[in-house]
């Protein structure tokens, strides 16, 4: 199997602006295929300056949204749909800049909205979220574009956690645009088998995150790798593998996903180290 590899920039920095492109010569060199571009906001960007720089370096993008709490598409407030309208807008027309395929991320909810509520009130939050998704497909659609929806871990977000959740949530939007991201972090804590989980996502996952289990270097963990790469290979999975984790550095972001310490030795060989185990794991051998 054939796989193309990816970082995101948040493994070194945040916010993503136009001076992150200082990022790029080194991940190129590192042997990556592809970076993630996570748009926290689209206008510290120049977008003809990044997509400039792509092309210099050699590298495809992945543009990942970010969805704090003014950009919930379950809030009660529609102007707070609408801001989030707004802003996906901004990132479709990066994604059609940099000739991205897809925008990825947790888009049906606010990271963090993770609450015990009542089965009523899950319900409107449910509905709300299929509503303005089924909006957000139809823009994309007009774009060429798709979205990739990722399930969080319960600690993230009380909505959609699982492959099974959101395998449903797509199945009640009903558009063609919706597909599935899935990231081995969340996996680890939420799913019964990962491999699983992969088949279930089949044909509609087209981006998958890594790290490992404790959020560090892939390969110096506790996650089964075995069943993620069989489950890729058991749908013919295409799309990139990524690995994606954060720095203690930016604290602002540290806080917002709980790295209260360095994860490896330094951020680079975080990901040259992580890419190497990447390339190099093979199947075991089947008897």
């Amino acid at each position: 199997m054939n796989l193309d590899f990816g970082v995101s920039t948040w493994l070194w920095t945040s916010p993503f602006s136009t001076d992150t492109i200082s990022l790029f010569p080194k991940i190129k060199e590192m042997g990556f295929s592809h970076v993630e571009i996570p748009v926290e906001d689209p206008d510290i960007i120049d977008a003809t300056v990044v997509k400039d720089a792509l092309r210099r370096f050699e590298l495809k993008p992945i543009v990942c949204g970010a969805f704090g709490s003014g950009r919930d598409l379950t809030h009660d407030d529609e102007k707070i749909h609408q801001d989030c309208f707004d802003y996906i807008e901004k990132c479709f027309e990066l994604c059609n800049i940099w000739d991205a395929k897809f925008l990825a991320g947790p888009m049906y909810s606010a990271v963090g909205k993770a609450r015990l509520v009542e089965e009523s009130q899950r319900k409107i939050e449910w509905n709300l979220a299929v509503k303005n998704l089924r909006i957000v497909c139809q823009m994309a659609e007009k774009r060429g574009l798709s979205i990739a929806l990722e399930p969080l871990n319960r600690f993230e977000s009380d909505l959609i956690n699982t492959c099974e959740d959101v395998v449903k949530l797509i199945d009640d939007i009903g558009h063609p645009s919706a597909k599935i991201l899935l990231d081995g972090f969340h996996m680890n804590i939420e799913e019964l088998s990962i491999k699983d989980a992969i088949l279930l996502a089949g044909d509609k996952l087209i981006h998958f995150q890594v790290s490992e289990n404790y959020r560090g270097t892939p390969g110096t963990g506790q996650t089964r790798w075995d069943d993620i790469f069989k489950g890729l290979e058991e749908i013919n999975y295409k799309g990139v593998v990524s690995i994606e984790s954060f720095t203690p550095d930016v604290k602002e972001l540290a806080g917002a996903v709980c790295v209260w310490k360095p994860l490896a030795e330094n951020q680079d060989s975080f990901a040259s180290d992580g890419l190497k185990f990447l390339k190099n794991f093979t199947l075991p051998t089947r008897n």
